[in-house]
C-alpha cells in the first residue's frame, strides 16, 4: 500500500488557495508576503468580485425611509462588489491594485470601510467612478489581465517549443492525478527517490505512461528541466486544487441565483479530527432534485454557532449565501435542531423560509432503537445475538465450521430434493456483525441466522462438546439452551417481519430523488403494514413459527400453559400464560411500540405546510389538488413570491390543473420528480412559473442522509491511517473530485490547465519544481 504520511508538513499563516470570498473578510493585498501579492490578485481574478445577487439585503432606516443596497449596481457596474458580513459595497478594483498614496473619493469607503450610505444612491458610486484612485487601478487591472501578459508570453526568450513541451508536462501531470483522483489514492510514496523501487502511485503511473508513450518518456520524465519537471508534491497540491475548483465551479454555476437547501452532519477522521460535510439539494434544469457535495471543513467544537459559522464560510466562499437556503437537513441531535439556539433556528434566524427536516431514515433508526430498548423480551434477543457472534465470529476456524457446516446442509436438502439448484441459489453466507447505527444491517444477520439455523446449531453442539473450548463452556452452553427455545425463534421471526418492512421503507427513504409527500405515503405505509399485522397477522405468524420449530424438532409450548422464561430467574417472572405473554406482551407489544414511535418521531414537520405541499400530489389524477392550499403554500415563502406574483396565483392554479387533468401526457405520472421533469419537458414551466415555483420549492425539502452519510465513507477511503497527515485543505479537495467524480470528468483539462495557469506566474525554465 502506497503511503502519504507528510501531504502536509507545515500550514502556513494563511492559505493562498483558499480566501475569503467575502470583501469584509478579506485581508489587504499588502498583508500578503510579497511573493505571494500577486498570487493572491490571479485567484481573485479569477473568482471576480463577490456578487450575491439572490441576497435578501437588509433594510436600514436612513432618516424617515428604510433603504438597503440595490441588485441593481451589482447588475450594472462591474467593479461593485456587496459584503454580506458588514452589508457595504467595496471595490473590487480599488482592492487589488488602489495605491496607498492615492487619494480621491472613495479612497477607505470603498476599500477599507465598505460604503453604505444608501440615500445617497448611485450618485456616489458614479464619483467614485470618475476619480483617479479608482481609474488608475482599473489601468494597472486591464494590464494585468492583459493576454500579452499571461504566462505563455510573459517570460522572455521563451520559444514555441518552450511552451509546447511545458503544456505537454502539465497535461500528463493532470492527467495522472485525475486517475488517482478519481480512485481515491494516494499520490505519495514512503519512499520516493530514485534508487526506490515503489515512488509512490503518481511517479509510477507517470513511469508506466512513460513505458507506453514516447511523448511521455522523451518529455516528461527524462528531458524535462530539472526545477520544471511538474511533478513535485507542491505543485501536485495546486493541481489538485484547480481540479476541485472546476468541479466546484460547475456545481455553482448549475444552482446560480436559485434557493436550495442544505444537508450537513459531523464526524471525526482518522485522526480524530471533526469534520463537517455539507451537501447542497437543488432542483436542476431539467426539473430533477440534485444533491452534491460542496465541501468538508473542520471544526474545533460542535457547537451550534461553530456549525453555522463553517457553513456561511463554506457557502460564502463559493458564491452562495445563506438567504437562499429553503431547506435543512440534519439528524436530531440537539446542537442541530435545538429549539432555543440550535442550528436549525441560527439558520432559519438568516432565511425564515428554510424550515427544517429530521432525516427521514435517521427517524427510522430512533423507532428501531426505542423498540429494541423498550420492550424486555427484544433486548434480551439482541443480547444473545451479540453472544452467538462472539462465539461463532471469534476466530477464522470458527467461521470455517460455520462455512462447512452450510455445505454438509446444502448437500442434504439437495439430495433430497427439498430445494432447487439454479444460479444465484443456495449462495455462502455468514453472520456478519450488525452495526448499532444501521439497523438494516440487523435484518441481515437475522435473515442469515434463520437460512443458517441448523448449520449454527450444529456448530454450537460441536463447540459445547469439544474440551479444547471448555473456557467458552458457559457461554456456549447457554446459547445452545436460548437457541433451542421457542422464545428465541419467536423473537427472531417477530424481528425479522418487522425490519423486513422498515429495511424496505428504509431504502426508499435514501434515494437521492426522493421527494416529502412520497416519503410521507411511504410512512403511512408502513403504520399500515403495522396495524394489519396486529389485527389480522397472529394466526399466520404463529402457524410460521410453530412450523420451524416442528421442522427442527423443538417443542412448542401449549398457548395455555404458564409461561416459563428462559435465562431468567422464576423469581422475576409474572404468573402468566403463554398466550398471555407471547400475544400481548411480545407480539402486540413490540407492534403497538412501533406504531407510537411512527406516530412520534414522524410529527415534527410543520403539519399545515405539508397540507398544503399534498395539494400538488399526483396521484389519483390528482384528487388531492386543493387551489386554496397552494396559495396558502405561498404565504410560507414570502421572499420568493410577493408583490404582483401572488396576483398571478389568483388564477393560475385553476388554469394549472384544467390543463394538466385535460393533458394525456401527465396521465400516468405518480410522484413530485415525475410531475417536475414533465413541466420543465412539456415547457409549461415557464406558462405556470409561480405553480412551478412552488413545486420547487417543495422538492427542496431534504427526506434522505444518504449524500452526506457518503461523504464520510469516501471520507475513510481518501484519510487513511498511512493517510493520516492529509491537510484539510488537500482533503477538503480530493473529497470534492472523488465524490462528485461524474462532473469532475465532465470538466474540461484546458480549463483545469488555464486555472493552474492563472493562479500564479508560471515560468517553464523555473517553476519552482525541486522534487524532493
Amino acid at each position: 500500500m502506497v503511503e502519504e504520511k507528510h501531504q502536509e508538513q507545515e500550514e502556513p499563516a494563511y492559505d493562498i488557495n483558499r480566501l475569503p470570498h467575502d470583501p469584509g473578510l478579506r485581508l489587504s493585498i499588502t498583508s500578503y508576503h510579497v511573493n505571494d501579492q500577486d498570487a493572491v490578485r490571479r485567484l481573485y481574478v479569477l473568482r471576480g468580485p463577490f456578487k450575491p445577487i439572490a441576497h435578501q439585503f437588509p433594510k436600514r432606516k436612513i432618516g424617515d425611509r428604510y433603504r438597503s443596497c440595490s441588485p441593481v449596481w451589482l447588475f450594472k457596474h462591474n467593479w461593485v462588489e456587496y459584503s454580506i458580513k458588514e452589508d457595504s459595497v467595496f471595490c473590487f478594483y480599488c482592492y487589488l491594485f488602489k495605491d496607498k498614496k492615492s487619494k480621491g473619493k472613495g479612497t477607505n469607503a470603498f476599500t477599507v470601510k465598505g460604503w453604505r450610505n444608501w440615500n445617497m444612491g448611485e450618485q456616489t458610486l458614479l464619483k467614485h467612478m470618475d476619480s483617479k484612485a479608482h481609474k488608475a487601478a482599473q489601468e494597472k487591472l486591464i494590464g494585468f489581465m492583459d493576454p500579452g501578459a499571461q504566462i505563455d508570453n510573459k517570460i522572455e526568450k521563451w520559444s514555441d517549443e518552450d511552451r509546447r513541451l511545458y503544456k505537454v508536462r502539465l497535461k500528463y501531470t493532470l492527467r495522472c492525478l485525475k486517475f488517482l483522483l478519481h480512485q481515491g489514492l494516494a499520490f505519495r510514496g514512503h519512499d520516493e527517490s530514485e534508487e526506490s523501487s515503489n515512488r509512490g502511485n503518481f511517479i509510477e503511473l507517470l513511469k508506466f505512461l512513460a513505458a507506453n508513450s514516447e511523448e511521455v518518456d522523451k518529455y516528461v520524465l527524462k528531458n524535462a528541466p530539472g526545477n520544471c519537471s511538474l511533478i513535485s508534491p507542491k505543485i501536485q497540491k495546486q493541481v489538485i486544487h484547480c481540479c476541485a475548483i472546476e468541479t466546484r465551479k460547475k456545481i455553482i454555476e448549475e444552482i446560480g441565483d436559485e434557493p436550495y437547501a442544505i444537508l450537513a452532519d459531523e464526524s471525526s477522521d482518522i485522526s480524530h479530527r471533526e469534520q463537517l460535510a455539507l451537501c447542497l439539494r437543488y432542483v436542476d434544469k431539467l426539473g430533477r432534485p440534485c444533491e452534491h457535495f460542496i465541501g468538508v471543513v473542520h471544526v474545533d467544537d460542535t457547537s451550534s454557532l461553530s456549525l453555522k459559522n463553517a457553513i456561511e464560510a463554506l457557502l460564502v466562499t463559493h458564491g452562495l449565501t445563506m438567504t437562499q437556503i429553503r431547506g435543512q437537513g440534519y439528524d436530531g441531535a440537539s446542537n442541530m435542531k435545538g429549539g432555543v439556539r440550535g442550528l436549525k433556528i441560527l439558520i432559519m434566524q438568516e432565511s425564515p423560509s428554510a424550515y427544517y427536516i429530521h432525516y427521514f431514515a435517521h427517524q427510522l433508526q430512533l423507532v428501531l432503537v426505542a423498540v429494541a430498548k423498550g420492550n424486555t423480551d427484544c433486548q434480551g434477543f439482541f443480547n444473545q445475538i451479540s453472544i452467538l457472534l462472539n462465539i461463532v465470529g471469534v476466530s477464522c476456524k470458527r467461521h470455517g465450521m460455520l462455512r462447512n457446516a452450510r455445505l454438509e446442509q446444502i448437500t442434504k436438502t439437495l439430495d433430497c430434493g427439498e430445494i432447487e439448484i439454479g444460479s444465484g441459489l443456495n449462495q455462502e453466507m455468514g453472520l456478519p456483525r450488525p452495526c448499532d447505527t444501521r439497523w438494516g444491517s440487523y435484518y441481515k444477520t437475522i435473515c442469515n441466522i434463520i437460512a443458517m439455523y441448523p448449520s449454527i446449531h450444529e456448530v454450537l453442539i460441536t463447540l459445547g462438546d469439544d474440551t479444547l473450548h471448555r473456557a467458552d463452556w458457559t457461554k456456549i452452553h447457554f446459547m445452545v439452551g436460548a437457541f433451542e427455545s421457542f422464545e428465541f425463534v419467536f423473537v427472531a421471526h417477530l424481528m425479522y417481519v418487522i425490519l423486513g418492512y422498515t429495511n424496505e421503507l428504509s431504502e426508499c427513504l435514501q434515494r437521492r430523488d426522493q421527494d416529502i409527500l412520497n416519503a410521507i405515503t411511504l410512512v403511512n405505509v408502513a403504520k399500515r403494514r403495522m396495524q394489519q399485522l396486529r389485527s389480522d397477522g397472529w394466526d399466520k405468524f404463529l402457524e410460521r413459527v410453530t412450523l420451524f420449530c416442528t421442522k427442527h424438532g423443538f417443542e412448542v409450548p401449549a398457548m395455555e400453559d404458564n409461561y416459563v422464561p428462559y435465562g431468567k430467574s422464576a423469581r422475576y417472572a409474572r404468573n402468566q400464560t403463554n398466550d398471555d405473554h407471547f400475544i400481548r406482551e411480545v407480539y402486540i407489544g413490540v407492534i403497538d411500540q412501533i406504531s407510537q414511535e411512527l406516530d412520534y418521531r414522524f410529527d415534527e414537520i410543520n403539519m399545515e405546510l405539508l397540507s398544503c405541499m399534498s395539494a400538488f400530489n399526483p396521484s389519483i389524477s390528482y384528487a388531492s389538488f386543493d387551489a386554496q392550499k397552494i396559495r396558502r403554500l405561498a404565504e410560507f415563502y414570502p421572499h420568493d413570491i410577493f408583490g404582483s406574483d401572488l396576483l398571478k396565483l389568483e388564477l393560475q392554479p385553476e388554469n394549472y390543473i384544467d390543463v394538466i387533468r385535460g393533458d394525456d401526457r401527465f396521465k400516468d405520472i405518480h410522484s413530485l420528480v415525475d410531475l417536475s421533469v414533465k413541466l420543465v419537458e412539456t415547457n409549461m414551466h415557464t406558462f405556470y412559473d409561480m405553480v412551478y415555483l412552488l413545486l420547487k420549492l417543495v422538492l427542496l425539502l431534504p427526506v434522505a442522509t444518504a449524500s452526506v452519510e457518503r461523504v464520510f465513507s469516501a471520507l475513510n477511503t481518501v484519510k487513511t491511517k498511512k493517510r493520516n497527515k492529509i491537510g484539510d485543505s488537500v482533503l477538503d479537495d480530493c473529497l470534492v473530485t472523488f465524490i462528485e467524480r461524474d462532473i469532475f470528468f465532465e470538466v474540461d483539462e484546458a480549463d483545469i490547465i488555464e486555472t493552474f495557469m492563472s493562479i500564479r506566474h508560471r515560468r517553464p525554465d523555473k517553476d519552482k519544481d525541486n522534487h524532493k
